[in-house]
């Protein structure tokens, strides 16, 4: 395809996609014989943005489920509307998004009265917690001790004083989709292309429990064309093996060992590092999930006793104070975060957050002065999946309700911009790059195509500006359904 017309790190040019890369960029090129062509009318052209932290095959079964959570769903009537008006899908009611500004904290008895006398399973917004009501629970065999009906080991369940489940289960995704046996995957297309309707060309998958298997899955799912993103993959250890077979290419690739931490049961530090260790002789990369100050800490400890490789992450980083930045520039790793959750969560945090902790909330300026390298992604979809709201939300830093949060932190949209760019995270990347760069001939074209001139879009960082997307040089998003070359 011929690009015509489109800006190009602020200057009008013609650029030719080729097989998978660019292959010509001038001010004016001449259309060969049967090429489409797509007229950019001056509107900017820049790398297809990479989303550093979202979970996909949750993402796509978050849109078949029920929203159950704000700003949708904002109080205990809506959530009990949004359950009794839903459909019924393979025998359940599946919600998302929870918090529990809607109803308060959730149990078996205050979601029986919610909803409908059917199984309903509810997933909290962090991902950590789901609900289920009484029906859920008699399906699940969950009253019972020890094992469930299938005779699986149960995971952890909580109980009343009687012994029976309260209806909260905590950590328990692998064991619930074993349990379910779902014989469907979710539309993995309909979620690649609300990627795609955003500008994502790519992404990085931060689900802990992905394994080789699922590994298969994510490759089938690009072979069959569901997926044209590009896609790394965090998880287990049995992911090493794929890193070091030909299986791993720039379609699909391998990245850090996802290692959770929760405050209330943190694992033992010698056996934390003893895994730090393990990934990194078999030349991986650790990514720590560390959401409060307890959690950064004991990272960053067991990082430094371990010895730490810049392959190493820190995700979310939602509270950071001074002495964990620094010790993170000392220790020359790297930082992901979700500039669009001072938006969204922000409000929340501003009640809930111990007031010293307050300041040092989903910090951006901060990592940037201290030289750290810092990438963003959405966590979709425990957070909204559109970079530009995460954009915008970076530049803003307000809340939902306008109220100021960290405004020492703000970003210049092309800052914001930049913590999207494919390479943020890789040795040597710039830490401001112009926009538009990275776009030359012999590059892959993995391409986001705006509606207007940089100088406008940046004004409104809105995925509304995004009107073509190309992945691998294929057309996959347009605004125009009848765009040369669209399918």
């Amino acid at each position: 395809m011929l690009i015509r017309g489109a800006e190009v790190a602020g200057a009008r040019r013609d650029v030719r996609l080729g097989a998978g890369c660019i292959d010509a960029i001038a001010p004016r090129l001449e259309p060969q014989i049967g090429e489409p062509c797509l007229d950019a009318a001056g509107g900017a052209l820049i790398r297809g943005l990479h989303d550093h932290h979202l979970h996909f095959f949750a993402l796509a079964a978050a849109l078949a489920s029920i929203d159950c959570g704000p700003p949708r769903v904002a109080s205990a009537d809506a959530l009990a509307r949004a359950l009794r008006s839903a459909p019924v899908r393979g025998g359940w009611l599946r919600g998302t998004g929870y918090f529990e500004s809607v109803a308060g904290p959730l149990d078996r008895a205050r979601l029986d009265a919610l909803g409908p006398a059917v199984p309903i399973r509810i997933q909290h917004r962090s991902g950590v917690l789901w609900f289920l009501n009484s029906p859920a629970i008699e399906k699940l065999g969950l009253d019972a001790a020890g094992a469930d009906r299938s005779g699986a080991a149960l995971p952890e369940i909580e109980r009343d004083d009687a012994g029976r489940a309260t209806g909260r289960l905590f950590r328990a995704d692998a064991w619930l989709r074993a349990r379910l046996a779902e014989s469907a995957l979710p539309d993995l297309a309909a979620a690649a292309r609300a990627l795609a309707r955003v500008g994502i060309t790519s992404f990085t998958d931060a689900t802990p429990t992905n394994d080789r298997a699922q590994a298969e899955v994510f490759r089938a799912a690009q072979q069959r064309g569901w997926i044209p993103q590009r896609v790394r993959l965090m998880g287990d250890p049995s992911l090493a093996a794929l890193a070091r077979s030909s299986d791993s290419d720039a379609r699909l690739a391998v990245d850090a060992r996802k290692l959770l931490l929760d405050e209330p049961a943190l694992p033992p530090f010698d056996t934390l590092v003893e895994a730090i260790a393990e990934a990194h002789a078999a030349q991986r990369g650790c990514a720590f999930h560390c959401v409060t100050r307890v959690e950064i800490h004991f990272a960053l400890a067991a990082l430094e006793a371990a010895g730490a490789s810049p392959r190493d992450r820190l995700e979310h980083a939602s509270i950071a104070p001074p002495e964990a930045i620094a010790a993170a520039r000392r220790l020359g790793i790297r930082v992901v975060t979700q500039p669009n959750f001072a938006f969204e969560r922000g409000d929340d945090h501003r009640r809930e957050v111990a007031a010293d902790d307050v300041p040092h909330l989903h910090r951006l300026r901060a990592w940037l002065d201290a030289g750290v390298p810092l990438a963003a992604g959405t966590d979709a979809p425990y957070g909204a999946a559109d970079p530009w709201l995460a954009m915008r939300a970076a530049v803003d830093r307000t809340t939902r309700t306008g109220a100021p949060i960290g405004p020492d932190q703000r970003l210049s949209p092309e800052e914001a911009l930049a913590l999207f760019a494919p390479e943020r995270l890789e040795a040597g990347a710039a830490s401001r790059p112009a926009v538009g760069a990275g776009i030359a001939v012999g590059r892959a074209a993995d391409l986001c195509l705006l509606d207007a001139p940089w100088a406008s879009a940046r004004e409104t960082l809105s995925s509304e500006r995004v009107a073509a997307v190309f992945c691998g040089g294929r057309l996959v998003h347009s605004r125009w359904p009848d765009a040369p070359g669209f399918t």
